[in-house]
This record gives C-alpha cells, sequence and structure tokens, in this order.
C-alpha cells in the first residue's frame, strides 16, 4: 500500500464526524409554544393532568363536534376520580386548540390541574 492512499489524522477524524453528524437529528424547541394536549388520530384531545398518578382527561371527538357542557371523569388508571367540568365554550376550545386549564373536584384529599392545549 502507497503513502498516496493513507489519509490523516486529522482527514480521518473529520471524515468520522460528519459520518455521525450526518445520522443525527437536531431538535430546536423556544419554550413553551407547543401544545400540551396531544390529537390522537381519531380527534380526541388528551390534556395533561397537573401531580399526576394515573389520571387521564381526553375529550372526545364525539363531544367536540357536538359540544355541550358536561362532567370530564379523569380516573383512569387511578385509584379515585376527578370531574372536570367544562362548559360547550371550553369543549369548543379545546376543539380549536386553544388553551383551556381547569381545576378538578377534590377526592381522596386533593386535586388536579388539567391543560388542553
Amino acid at each position: 500500500m502507497s503513502d498516496d492512499n493513507l489519509v490523516t489524522r486529522r482527514e480521518f477524524t473529520l471524515e468520522w464526524a460528519m459520518a455521525i453528524l450526518s445520522a443525527a437529528t437536531i431538535t430546536i424547541s423556544c419554550g413553551d409554544d407547543g401544545p400540551t394536549t396531544s390529537p390522537t388520530p381519531s380527534g380526541d384531545r388528551t390534556g395533561t393532568v397537573s401531580a399526576n398518578h394515573g389520571h387521564i382527561a381526553t375529550v372526545t371527538a364525539a363531544r367536540i363536534a357536538s359540544p355541550a357542557a358536561f362532567s370530564l371523569d379523569i380516573r383512569g388508571q387511578a385509584d379515585h376520580p376527578h370531574l372536570v367540568d367544562l362548559t360547550a365554550a371550553e369543549i369548543t376550545s379545546i376543539g380549536q386548540n386553544v388553551r383551556v386549564t381547569k381545576t378538578s373536584s377534590i377526592d381522596n384529599s386533593h386535586s388536579h390541574t388539567v391543560t388542553f392545549n
């Protein structure tokens, strides 16, 4: 093998770094500008529950399509229920990805803050 085919340590390091970086994905996030509600393929909206220990807050696509006030049970996998009272206007806002924050009922000596979008 001739010396003409050899690469220097610097050339090797540069090529190695470029190969590694070409496979990297860089994500940039600026503050809290994204929705906290997770839209599901069905159109349901799931909110974020503070101090969560198994609760799930999901407003179904059917409720969003025909908004009417109701109490959302966020029991999920928790061993106790909490209710979140939503007005028709709040359900419409949730469907339009407008932030809605509500406090749940008190059960088991505590409540939760539920945030959609």
